[in-house]
């Protein structure tokens, strides 16, 4: 088998003063050298949801050679009703791939103008029906906030709400890989065969503690 390769980038944050075009520009440039199979952007493309930004952000994501791309918003792209932007110039906030035995499926976890997440009980059946309905040894879910609490954020009060009943619904769909972002802090845990990855802003200053600018590779 060939190997099957994921970059996975998160909070850009697009017209934030904390935002740092260099640390953008050179991030894409390494993952065109990698030429990965899926490039993953698990949101906040924005500072504040605002037409400009989404159009710098998308201007900046169209830099990246690679056919398919799954992109969702982050809490700060549903401020000031930016998932009206966002469906313009990126499409449908939730999406779907599957390509050579990965399964990806990726939601819409913001509420407008909140920081909480929610993936919301309407959602489970379809999770498990489109995980189930292809063969894939590798499933993995994006959304934007965390499931579980990552050390190093200070109190943590932007886990999904209902983290619990979505963790259980992963499992039953035998999810092996969650993907997201929020927190500017990389980390993963591992729960029982399924590992839930975290990622880090990929152009922006705003870092807790010792944390750098980073992106993830699978």
């Amino acid at each position: 088998m060939s190997p099957f390769t994921i970059a996975h980038l998160s909070d850009l944050h697009c017209g934030s003063p904390h935002f740092v075009p260099s640390l953008l520009d050179r991030a894409l440039v390494e993952i065109n050298e990698l030429a990965p199979e899926v490039v993953i952007v698990s949101g906040d493309l924005t500072g504040d949801g605002l037409r400009g930004e989404f159009q710098e952000a998308a201007d900046y994501l169209s830099r990246i050679a690679c056919n398919r791309m799954i992109v969702i918003p982050g809490n700060h792209d549903s401020r000031n009703v930016g998932y009206v932007h966002f469906e313009e110039l990126f499409g449908a906030r939730r999406s779907e791939l599957h390509h050579d035995g990965v399964s990806i499926l990726a939601v819409d976890s913001t509420e407008p103008d909140l920081d909480h997440g929610v993936i919301g009980r309407g959602r489970y059946p379809w999770i498990e029906e489109r995980f189930g309905a292809h063969d894939a040894f590798l499933r993995i879910f994006v959304l934007h906030h965390h499931l579980l609490p990552v050390p190093g954020t200070g109190r943590e009060r932007n886990v999904v709400h209902d983290a619990g009943d979505t963790l259980e619904c992963l499992q039953r769909a035998e999810v092996h890989l969650v993907l997201s972002g929020h927190k500017h802090v990389p980390y993963a845990w591992r729960l029982e065969n399924l590992f839930v990855v975290n990622a880090g802003t990929v152009s922006m200053t705003r870092l807790r503690g010792k944390t750098k600018p980073c992106y993830n590779l699978i």
